[in-house]
């Protein structure tokens, strides 16, 4: 395997020189994939895994996606008022050990090994939580007695058989806060992430049943105003609880594709969607980015590119008109593949890539969901880690946040044309970056190539082999801090 690998980058250092500044795949760029664990979907594959077998299968998973490329995982850590990790708020999940509020035996914290395998890889954690759902099913979920639909029953509404937090309620607004902040205080995660459910989605016919809390509430706005409202106070509870515990801790929303129709606002998409966000579920998205409330917004873009309500470029080019200077990940629907004819084209999804890489406004990618990539679905994990994502990127770093670059790194040569690789700036790393350069190009990171991004706090070696193989390239290496700013770069002589 090492031979095989040493000659893979042997052909990508000597065939260096054929790729222009136009490069294939960007230095900066975001790609993250959803690992679902509610009802099973991507991790753990069933509730009755040993935790050997847990842990096994986490690992296959970070692996799979950090050969095909992808740099942040996004795990759901908390389906359904319950908790992938020990908390003395929520109870174990029953997505992890078959009943809710039975820790795993042999003991271990899933959440605290999940960040440390995706961390060692070079790759960002982010903790996704579902805000209000708080029982999957109604009929057959298994339900602790401490979980708190039982302790503070008047909290939740029942809607399409499932339970609900109330969103009206300021103590539930309170309580989820408490959570977050936990799960900030406590474990080393590089964002925390939330997807589309705020409001449920409409069921025909049914109304949502908030009406005593909205008429008990006071308020002067009107029933969907008000929800909006409540929708606003919670994101902005979220954002200032999260940066007052750890400043460096992005947060993001994963919103349903469209925000609203052109039919209800004239600054809406040029779309037909059944439902929205601004409608339906309540969630305002344009006003959290307008106020700086979140860090990144990666919209579900789940339609093909074509689609006759919903088409993929007229949404990606209405989001990026609508970023006001935060991140922009577009969610991609790999778990498509195959379902119809848009779906079986295997130029689908590159195609969207190559879309969204002509915006400068938008910074990468998110894919739904983890499993749909263990059988290389049309081929996309192959295209991904062939062509897309043949190179490293590096995650876009968060100006709002740290603009401050780390200390250049040191090298050492010894007699043997081994360098080692130091840091000793005082800001603290994750690792360096190895770029190559053709030698007739002016030497300008944009120019270049990132080889491999090296995880280390402090430390590197670069062997005689890659620098043998790059005959007709020059090496830089420069060292990446935890907020992605990366130093200048020194060359390898």
């Amino acid at each position: 395997m090492k031979f095989i690998l040493q000659q893979l980058l042997y052909f990508f250092l000597v065939s260096i020189p054929c790729i222009t500044i136009a490069q294939v795949a960007p230095p900066y760029e975001f790609r993250g994939v959803w690992v679902a664990t509610v009802d099973n979907i991507d991790w753990p594959s069933k509730k009755d895994l040993s935790v050997e077998q847990q842990k096994a299968e986490f690992i296959e998973l970070a692996t799979m996606h950090k050969r095909n490329g992808m740099n942040a995982l996004i795990v759901q850590i908390r389906p359904a008022a319950d908790a992938f990790y020990p908390s003395k708020l929520e109870p174990w999940s029953e997505f992890l050990t078959g009943q809710q509020g039975i820790a795993p035996q042999p003991y271990y914290d899933p959440l605290q090994f999940m960040i440390e395998e995706t961390h060692k890889r070079g790759m960002e954690f982010h903790a996704w939580l579902n805000p209000y759902r708080a029982v999957f099913n109604s009929k057959n979920s298994s339900i602790a007695n401490d979980h708190i639909t039982k302790t503070h029953p008047k909290w939740f509404l029942t809607y399409g058989g499932k339970k609900y937090f109330n969103p009206g309620l300021p103590e539930v607004r309170q309580y989820v806060a408490a959570i977050v902040k936990d799960i900030v205080m406590r474990y080393d995660i590089d964002a925390i992430h939330m997807d589309d459910y705020f409001y449920p989605y409409r069921i025909a016919g049914k109304e949502f049943p908030d009406e005593k809390t909205y008429r008990h509430s006071g308020s002067t706005l009107n029933k969907e105003d008000w929800r909006r409202s409540n929708c606003d106070s919670i994101i902005r509870l979220l954002s200032k609880t999260i940066k007052s515990v750890n400043s460096r801790v992005k947060f993001g929303i994963s919103p349903f594709g469209v925000w609203r129709n052109m039919t209800k606002d004239i600054d809406g998409s040029n779309t037909q969607a059944g439902q929205t966000c601004y409608d339906d579920l309540y969630a305002d998205i344009v006003l959290w980015l307008k106020k700086g409330w979140i860090d990144y917004v990666a919209p579900q873009l789940y339609w093909e590119i074509g689609n006759k309500l919903c088409d993929y470029t007229v949404l990606l080019d209405w989001w990026n008109k609508h970023t006001y200077g935060k991140h922009l990940y577009i969610g991609h629907a790999v778990y498509r593949a195959g379902t119809s004819k848009a779906w079986r084209n295997k130029d689908e999804l590159p195609n969207e890539i190559k879309a969204l890489r002509q915006y400068p406004t938008t910074q990468g990618s998110a894919f739904f969901s983890s499993k749909n990539f263990e059988s290389n679905p049309n081929g996309w994990s192959d295209s991904l880690q062939l062509n897309y994502y043949a190179t490293p990127a590096i995650i876009p770093p968060m100006p709002w946040i740290d603009s401050t670059l780390p200390s250049i790194p040191i090298i050492e040569k010894n007699k043997k044309n081994i360098y080692s690789i130091l840091y000793n700036g005082t800001k603290k790393i994750k690792g360096f970056a190895l770029y190559a350069l053709p030698k007739n190009i002016e030497p300008k990171k944009n120019n270049a190539s990132i080889l491999e991004i090296i995880v280390s706090s402090n430390t590197a070696t670069i062997n005689k082999n890659t620098i043998a193989a790059a005959t007709n390239n020059r090496l830089f290496i420069a060292a990446i801090d935890i907020n992605n700013n990366v130093s200048d770069w020194v060359e390898l002589k």
